[in-house]
């Protein structure tokens, strides 16, 4: 006969983890986050799409070259990296339920003023009928919680590699249906494969450009009905609306992302 082995914490937070990411799959296959809006196809201009797509990776472009040390001036990068080993050493010395949840509970915290400048943000240039001057800012926002979440976790956001792994974590956070189930299926398969390679990001070898034209792609696929109506004066606020949305939905998806990726990379941890 077994004997019942009591699980360890770092075993209880990968079972958390499963539930959250069952959690998230549910919703994304209830569907885009706001069908209502699907029902203005008729009158969205159909160059919007190209325009939003443009306007996307040229967004990412232009942050990617030369917007990260500026994004960096609105958080403590160095005091983020500190916390880390804080509570590296802390799961180190008692790894207790308080003490490995602590990772977590810095990434999840590191979304909450993202969210509150991005309403401001996306309402603001809505009520003045401003939708595409909007997406820069917008991607600056995605990408400051997603580099923060990152920290939290130890993962530095600075090489091209991780670049691209943000990049790809946007798209499918993006996605919908069974269209995510597989997409996300697959995400997981990548994260399992990386920390295989040691956590090194070796053997990861997309093309940055093209990842970046996917990404603005799904992006602009699920927008392109809120940035129509942020483009509108006035109403445009119910488009802007909608900004805070999808940081939240990328970052919760960084969250358990990252979370999944740390834990892998934990050894002696059960990850079935």
């Amino acid at each position: 006969m077994e004997l019942w082995k009591r699980k360890s914490p770092w075993e209880k937070e990968w079972e958390d983890l499963k539930k959250k990411e069952k959690k998230f799959t549910e919703k994304r296959l209830s569907g885009p986050t706001c069908a209502i809006i699907n029902k203005l196809d008729r009158f969205v201009p159909d160059k919007l799409s190209g325009t939003l797509n443009a306007a996307f990776f040229k967004g990412f472009e232009v942050i990617f070259d030369k917007g990260t040390g500026v994004i960096e001036k609105t958080y403590n990068k160095g005091k983020r990296e500190k916390e880390f080993q804080v509570n590296t050493y802390a799961a180190e010395l008692s790894a207790d339920k308080r003490s490995v949840r602590s990772f977590t509970k810095q990434a999840s915290s590191a979304k909450k003023l993202n969210l509150l400048v991005s309403s401001v943000e996306g309402i603001g240039l809505g009520l003045v009928g401003a939708g595409i001057p909007d997406i820069p800012l917008f991607i600056a926002m995605v990408l400051k919680s997603v580099y923060e979440i990152a920290l939290s976790y130890g993962y530095s956001y600075e090489t091209e590699e991780e670049k691209v792994f943000i990049l790809h974590l946007i798209q499918v956070a993006m996605m919908d249906g069974e269209e995510f189930v597989e997409a996300d299926r697959r995400f997981n398969e990548l994260i399992d494969q990386i920390v295989e390679d040691g956590d090194s990001m070796e053997g990861y070898r997309v093309n940055k450009t093209e990842q970046m034209k996917q990404t603005s792609a799904a992006l602009s696929t699920q927008m392109i009905y809120t940035k129509f109506l942020q483009g509108q004066f006035v109403v445009g606020i119910a488009g802007g609306i909608f900004d805070p949305i999808y940081v939240s939905r990328i970052s919760d998806y960084a969250v358990l992302k990252y979370r999944r990726r740390f834990l892998r990379s934990k050894s002696g941890v059960a990850c079935p």
